[in-house]
């Protein structure tokens, strides 16, 4: 039967060098291209790797690379992280693992996956050269079957090379997703074999599930092949068997099986439930290969007249796009926390997320189904070349099944191609490739300027990156049959807790004012956009800071500030703005807040986000005033500053619905350190955010806290990682201190294998100690290769 096993502990890892090959374990002087099992040095099975680093996977290790200030633009645009074309010796990554193949494991196919290793990688097994494998965000994997010592030490070697960029962001470096063997019977379903998608009438939906079956064995095989349907509570729902099967040695065949489903429960943003399909190859009688595929049942629809429909119903896309990287662990992001970061979007209304502007990680797009957000797809790079095709065919096969993606886009902003005759052809060579794996979900491009030539020509949905670069009614006038989606949309600039520009320190008002060249306001866009329902909706750029893209201002800034939350996820003010338009309950935030020793009487520019009908604010209970709310607007004041409490009061239909308040503080006494999980699984995976804080002798948060804050852990667990979203901070995300910004920082308590109580205790100069607890509980891990 097949294993799937995870292969993320215990390896091995070191730097080598881009440019000097005396430092790069004989990679130039290695044989496995002339003599099959030849690898010498890092690539040798017999390497000596005991004085390597220890590491686990997900693994990044640009993140803890020191910072170049005189970087060129390229490196600016990566946040500065010595890294690249002008730092070869921080641009290789070696890394090895040594695994046991049981004798008994002889006569199965074995094949090693990566989900994502940044970038160009290189892999041999027992000193067999596997492959290559360029792009830094696809998934991919080799058949280790043939070369393997069974009942033996087996050695696997990758190396990454991180010279080349791929974005203009920061791209990490190294295997920063997960790995995985997966042993079968000669006899399988393929890697992505399984292809499920629903047509949903009345009350019925029939399922069609495409199986790609392969036979890797040296006789031909006979075999029927099962397909069922499982919901969530276990119950078989629907199933189909096919007629015998006969597949010749080494190859392949398809089968499509229907599968029909009575008041089946559709998938939607707001129930995002989902089936299990059950996947069985059997061969005289018994079953030789099973595999469990998650779906979801529900009808999709893209109208120019309704933007979008899902079961029927329009759906406006609220969304944010998006890099996958955060505060402690760069890009190398725990399952725990991708789940978290579309939680918190969730929590504010977002329904949609893009994926900009690569193949995301396999683990956030689970949490996407088991959430309810609506995916943007996203191919890295347009083009024809067999790497470019392959690598979009991989997406599309790799991420088919999940419920949540509703279209796949081919490309973001190709600035050479997307306006003339060339982007038509290669555009048209790419919908091809999608629409033969997936003609379900439409494609589009992410464009700019929009013209009548190019991608323009080829997409089925039109994308528009931004309404101050084109004329969106007039296309939409032009061409009233074409739906068109917001690919991405305002890209504010905010730092949390700063009300003024701050060029030295690289920081920018929180007030919704500063925008590039080709942006917009939040309020700008989303008033736009709500005005005209034709539009399907839009993401915002982005719904997270991250490292790299330092627009507005450069050094010393090495993060962008695009975020409607900074890189440790804690909400900026225009966070409430979103909060407050984008879903119904009552929503009120009164920012900045209200400790500015000396500016006593100087004007403060005080504002409300609500959705409340009116507001009133009061400072030290005396009325300033009441303020009606129009529909995707804000309220503001300019109030003498004087100490004490500033509190906003929200009402509809003339009745108190919310209050919000903002109170001078003293200076910071104790440390406070609060978890948003008290229990997380021994599985060596898990994780607790614990946002740390400071407060006065009252009790309360102080907003201009800025102490430097020491971190200890016992017990059976570690400290993955440390932030503070300052998109200034130089320090580092490994060690176990961090400085409080505007009043915040971030540590990241990661369980080991070991059931047990993890302590973490905070520390700071002249104030009071802070102490957390959380539970390891014993688990049953995923299982593992050891």
């Amino acid at each position: 039967m097949r294993q799937r096993l995870l292969l993320d502990r215990n390896w091995r890892f070191a730097l080598g060098h881009a440019a000097d090959a005396s430092r790069d374990f004989e990679y130039l002087r290695d044989r496995s291209l002339v003599k099959a099992g030849e690898a010498r040095g890092a690539a040798s099975p017999n390497f000596d790797d005991s004085a390597w680093r220890p590491v686990d996977l997900p693994h990044d290790w640009a993140v803890e690379l020191p910072l170049d200030p005189a970087g060129d633009k390229e490196l600016c645009d990566h946040g500065f992280r010595a890294i690249g074309p002008q730092h070869p010796q921080h641009s290789i990554g070696w890394y090895r693992r040594a695994l046991h193949i049981p004798a008994e494991d002889l006569g199965r196919r074995i094949r090693v996956e990566f989900e994502g290793v940044f970038r160009d990688s290189v892999a041999w097994i027992n000193g067999h050269r596997l492959g290559r494998h360029a792009s830094g965000y696809t998934s991919f994997g080799y058949d280790l079957t043939e070369c393997l010592n069974y009942g033996g030490r087996n050695v696997l070697v990758v190396r990454a090379d991180a010279s080349m960029y791929e974005g203009w962001w920061y791209e990490g470096a190294g295997i920063y997703r997960h790995v995985w063997l997966v042993k079968t019977a000669p006899v399988h379903v393929a890697p992505w074999g399984v292809f499920a998608s629903s047509l949903v009438r009345g009350g019925r939906a029939k399922v069609t599930v495409r199986t790609e079956i392969r036979n890797d064995g040296d006789e031909s095989a006979d075999c029927v092949l099962v397909s069922s349907l499982v919901d969530a509570g276990g119950r078989r729902v629907a199933e189909a068997t096919s007629r015998p099967l006969s597949i010749g040695r080494r190859l392949f065949t398809e089968c499509v099986q229907h599968l029909e489903l009575v008041r089946p429960r559709l998938w939607s943003c707001e129930d995002p439930y989902l089936y299990r399909l059950r996947t069985r190859i059997v061969r005289g009688g018994k079953v030789v290969d099973e595999l469990w595929t998650t779906i979801g049942v529900r009808r999709m629809e893209w109208d120019a007249n309704d933007g979008f429909r899902l079961n029927g119903r329009p759906v406006r896309i609220k969304g944010f796009a998006n890099h996958e990287d955060h505060a402690g662990v760069g890009v190398a992001v725990p399952d725990r926390i991708h789940e978290m970061r579309i939680a918190r979007l969730k929590e504010m209304g977002c329904n949609a997320y893009r994926c900009a502007h690569n193949p995301a990680s396999p683990a956030l797009l689970d949490a996407c189904d088991r959430l309810g957000m609506l995916v943007l797809c996203e191919n890295r790079v347009a083009g024809t070349g067999p790497q470019v095709l392959e690598d979009l065919a991989s997406l599309v096969r790799r991420d088919r099944n999940h419920p949540s993606v509703i279209a796949w886009s081919l490309a973001n902003e190709e600035h050479t191609v997307q306006w003339v005759d060339t982007g038509e052809r290669i555009g048209r060579a790419m919908k091809a490739v999608v629409n033969r794996l997936d003609p379900t979900r439409p494609v589009t491009a992410a464009v700019h300027e929009v013209t009548d030539k190019g991608f323009v020509r080829v997409v089925d949905v039109q994308g528009w990156n931004y309404i101050r670069k084109g004329d969106i009614d007039a296309f939409h006038a032009a061409h009233p049959d074409r739906p068109i989606l917001g690919t991405e949309e305002c890209s504010v600039m905010c730092t949390r807790g700063v009300y003024e520009n701050d060029p030295q320190r690289g920081y920018v008002s929180g007030y919704d004012l500063n925008v590039p060249s080709w942006g917009v306001t939040a309020e700008t866009w989303w008033t736009f956009y709500a005005a005209r329902p034709w539009l399907a909706g839009a993401f915002a750029w982005t719904g997270y800071d991250h490292r790299g893209e330092p627009v507005k201002y450069k050094w010393p800034n090495i993060a962008s500030h695009f975020g409607i939350m900074d890189l440790c996820g804690f909400p900026k003010d225009h966070y409430w703005y979103y909060k407050a338009w984008w879903q119904d309950r009552p929503v009120l935030h009164l920012f900045p807040h209200w400790t500015w020793p000396g500016r006593e009487g100087r004007l403060i520019d005080v504002r409300c986000y609500s959705n409340c009908e009116q507001v009133e604010l009061r400072l030290n209970a005396r009325s300033l005033g009441r303020r009606e709310i129009l529909p995707n607007s804000h309220a503001a004041w300019m109030v003498a500053y004087e100490p004490g409490i500033l509190e906003a009061v929200g009402r509809r239909g003339g009745r108190i619905v919310a209050r919000c308040r903002r109170q001078t503080t003293g200076p910071a006494a104790a440390l406070r350190l609060e978890a948003d999980r008290s229990v997380i699984d021994a599985d060596g995976a898990d994780v607790a955010c614990v946002r740390v804080s400071a407060v006065d002798a009252a009790g309360c948060e102080v907003p201009t806290a800025d102490q430097l804050v020491r971190l200890a852990l016992t017990g059976a667990g570690r400290l993955l990682g440390v932030g503070n979203g300052d998109p200034s901070s130089h320090e580092s995300d490994k060690e176990p201190q961090r400085r409080l910004f505007n009043g915040l920082a971030l540590a990241i308590v990661q369980s080991t294998m070991s059931a047990g109580t993890i302590t973490l205790t905070a520390t700071a100069d002249d104030l009071r100690p802070a102490k957390i607890a959380i539970r390891a509980r014993r688990c049953s891990p995923r299982p593992a290769v050891e």
